[in-house]
């Protein structure tokens, strides 16, 4: 049979594509629609309505699917520092009940309690560059520590108990630098330092504004104070008291941190004291001692011109400082207090060792470790490291640092005259 007779299959097809289905189905949704409309006016209408508010519901619930927009962050905590110790000085965290040994390495947070004992002293820096020196017999509390993503800082302490002298920094503006004192807040403007006493079992209670400004509310009552101005109260007086106090002498010779050589074989050396001379002052009360809280005295003397020489002084560190006072007999608060040492001029070169750890940065606060010898003074950008260790060894915390290069230098000083410096450079972003 040949191949022309055999029966063959024919299959025939029409491509539809899904475009030209839509299409199709979309004019006869049209028509349709139109053809309801003329025939049911108001049924339509109320179709499409509806069809409207079904597909904003779905639309907002799909959109409720998605992230919400990112809102401004809301405060984050901060931690301050210890920057210098000396004495019994003991943590209790906010989170515990249990007080500890205070040391370089405690961070302190909101919550956190301070406490200074009769010999003890505490440095203490916040993020805000805000620095508190807790003075003996002094209790504290971190009421608030923290920074939004503005940078603008809030910080609030509240001195219990005591004495408490602090400086704020320029910081940015919107944030907050308080201190709370028997139901007084003083809120204290950026470059301002302020000194703050806290007596509850006698009923006194201060603030003083020794640089800078300060409102101070309590009941209500608002009082603004600028240099040299405080105010003062009791619990049950309604009313603050305000006053002027006289601003001390600033002290110039010798200065801060300086040696003061004495000649091998001389027992004691002849050292003149210098400060400014204040207006309205009748006289002076120049102090000095062998440690920075005074406790124990080695001169307290009233001269009536603004500079003595004081002789006797053998080797070692002392502290002065000196106040004014007026024809009633009323004192200035004490001058910032100096420090010098008299060394024994040596008569050739000493070598002194000094190595410096790498340096841990913190924020804006730059921590230093590093090694001397036994016995010898370190200062930190002119800042005398309070506690250096029977080996030698030190640990120091900067102030907070600008943004942009510093230098960081480390100085050892031992009492034959010998000196080595170290200098790091650091970069704050």
């Amino acid at each position: 049979m040949s191949n022309k007779l055999k029966p063959e299959l024919y299959v025939a097809w029409k491509t539809v594509t899904y475009r030209s289905v839509l299409v199709a189905l979309l004019g006869v949704a049209l028509i349709f629609g139109a053809v309801m409309h003329v025939a049911f006016p108001k049924f339509t209408d109320s179709t499409v309505r509806a069809a409207g508010q079904l597909s904003t519901g779905l639309l907002e619930k799909v959109a409720g699917l998605a992230p919400p927009l990112k809102a401004p962050s809301a405060a984050v905590s901060q931690q301050a520092h210890f920057t210098a110790l000396d004495g019994a000085i003991r943590v209790r965290k906010g989170n515990g009940n249990s007080w500890i040994n205070a040391d370089y390495t405690v961070p302190l947070e909101k919550g956190d309690v301070v406490q200074t004992g009769a010999e003890g002293m505490a440095k203490i820096v916040f993020n805000d560059g805000t620095n508190y020196t807790v003075k003996q017999d002094s209790l504290i509390v971190i009421e608030e520590n923290s920074a939004n993503d503005q940078q603008q800082t809030n910080v609030s302490v509240a001195v219990t108990t005591g004495t408490v002298d602090l400086t704020t920094a320029t910081y940015v503006q919107g944030s907050k630098s308080q201190v709370i004192v028997a139901g007084a807040k003083a809120s204290l403007a950026p470059d301002s330092s302020a000194m703050v006493h806290n007596n509850p079992k006698d009923d006194e209670h201060e603030i003083l504004v020794k640089r800078g400004s300060g409102e101070i509310e309590r009941n209500g009552e608002v009082v603004r104070l600028s240099n040299w101005e405080k105010v003062s109260f009791q619990n049950q007086s309604k009313t603050m008291e305000r006053a002027t106090e006289i601003g001390p002498p600033a002290p110039i010779t010798p200065g801060n941190m300086m040696p003061v050589f004495i000649s091998p074989g001389e027992k004691a050396k002849e050292v003149e004291f210098a400060w400014t001379p204040m207006a309205n002052a009748v006289g002076y009360r120049l102090k000095i001692s062998h440690n920075p809280y005074f406790s124990s005295l080695l001169m307290d003397r009233k001269v009536d011109t603004p500079s003595v020489v004081v002789t006797g002084l053998t080797v070692g560190a002392y502290y002065w400082s000196v106040q004014s006072y007026d024809a009633a007999g009323k004192e200035s608060v004490e001058s910032e207090k100096n420090r010098f040492t008299i060394i024994v001029k040596a008569k050739e070169k000493i070598d002194l060792a000094l190595a410096i750890d790498p340096l841990i940065q913190h924020g804006h606060v730059i921590e230093v470790t590093g090694k001397t010898e036994a016995g010898a003074r370190v200062m930190v950008n002119g800042r005398e490291v309070p506690i250096v260790s029977d080996d030698g060894t030190f640990h120091y915390f900067t102030p907070p640092l600008p943004n942009g290069e510093s230098l960081i230098t480390v100085t050892a000083q031992n009492a034959q005259g010998g000196v080595n410096t170290h200098q790091e450079k650091v970069v704050i972003q």
